[in-house]
C-alpha cells in the first residue's frame, strides 16, 4: 500500500464560474510562458550541447525564470529563508507536490532526480527531459549504474536535487529518508569536496481550505489537483527554508548523512507548521 492510501481523501474540488475563469486565465498565462520558453531552451541547447556537453551554462537560467514566473502567474507567494548552497554537491528536500519542482528551480540552478516513469508523463516528461532531469529506476539491480550516473553529473558541476522520502506526503509530516542515493556522495575522489544542503518545503493552505490543500500523494490524479490549485482564490503561501550545508566528509557513511538531513528538514517543517511563522 502506498503511503497515504489509508488517509481520508481530499474532497473533490468545487470550482465555481469565477474559479473556472481564473483557471483558464492562469493556465494560459503559465502554460504559454512555460512552453514558449521550452522551445527557446531547446534551441539554445542545440548550441550549448556541442560546446559544453553535460555542462549547461545558459539553459538553467531559462528554467529559473519560468519557475519564478509560474508562482507569480498562479498568485502563490513564496518566501525564502537561508542561503542556497554555493559549494558543489546536492540538495535534499521533503516532497509533497508537483509544485516542489517549481519552488526549488526558482531559487537556483539545479537538476532533479526523478523516478523513470516521469519521463513518460505527458507534458511534464518533456519538461523534465529538456531541463536535464536524471531518471532512475527503482531496481536494486541498477543501483551501481545509477550511482555512476550521479557521479558523472556531480563531476560536471551539477547540483542535483532529490527527495529521499521516496514518495510524496500530504505536507503535514516528513517521512523517513532512504539512504540509498546518498552512497554516490561517498565516492573516494568526491566525498572531500561535496556538500549536501537540506531544504524544508512548507506549504500553508489557504484560510478557507484544509491544511493538506497543496499535498499531492498516493493515487491522487495530477490534472484535478493542478486545476484546483490554479482556480484557488485566495491562495496560501510557500516557504522554502535553506538549512546550512553539510560536508559529506564529516559523516561516517550514507546512513549517518541521511539521518542528519532528515532531522534538519523535519525540524524546519514542524517548526513552521506549528508556529505558522
Amino acid at each position: 500500500m502506498l503511503w497515504g492510501m489509508d488517509e481520508p481523501p481530499l474532497e473533490a474540488a468545487k470550482i465555481g464560474p469565477f474559479g473556472y475563469l481564473r483557471l483558464v486565465l492562469r493556465g494560459i498565462l503559465v502554460g504559454g510562458v512555460t512552453y514558449s520558453c521550452l522551445v527557446l531552451l531547446l534551441l539554445v541547447r542545440l548550441v550549448e550541447w556541442p560546446l559544453f556537453g553535460l555542462r549547461r551554462p545558459v539553459t538553467p537560467w531559462i528554467t529559473q525564470v519560468v519557475c519564478r514566473f509560474a508562482f507569480f502567474g498562479m498568485g502563490l507567494p513564496v518566501t525564502v529563508q537561508g542561503t542556497p548552497m554555493t559549494h558543489r554537491g546536492a540538495i535534499v528536500a521533503n516532497h509533497l507536490s508537483w509544485l516542489d519542482i517549481f519552488a526549488l528551480n526558482a531559487r537556483q540552478n539545479v537538476y532533479f532526480v526523478a523516478k523513470s516513469e516521469v519521463a513518460g508523463w505527458p507534458g511534464i516528461g518533456w519538461l523534465a527531459r529538456a531541463t536535464g532531469t536524471v531518471f532512475i529506476a527503482r531496481k536494486s539491480s541498477e543501483a551501481a549504474a545509477q550511482k555512476e550516473v550521479f557521479e558523472d553529473r556531480l563531476r560536471a558541476g551539477h547540483r542535483l536535487v532529490f527527495f529521499p522520502e521516496g514518495t510524496s506526503s500530504d505536507g503535514l509530516r516528513v517521512l523517513p529518508f532512504k539512504s540509498t542515493l546518498f552512497a554516490a556522495f561517498f565516492a573516494p575522489e568526491m566525498r572531500d569536496i561535496l556538500h549536501i544542503q537540506p531544504v524544508s518545503l512548507v506549504y500553508h493552505a489557504p484560510a478557507t481550505a484544509e491544511p493538506r490543500f497543496y499535498g499531492w500523494w498516493a493515487e491522487m490524479e495530477f490534472l484535478p489537483h493542478m486545476l484546483r490549485v490554479l482556480a484557488q482564490l485566495p491562495q496560501g503561501r510557500v516557504e522554502i527554508v535553506f538549512h546550512p550545508e553539510l560536508r559529506v566528509t564529516d559523516f561516517a557513511d550514507r546512513k549517518a548523512l541521511a539521518k542528519a538531513c532528515e532531522t534538519l528538514v523535519r525540524q524546519g517543517v514542524e517548526a513552521r507548521l506549528t508556529k505558522q511563522v
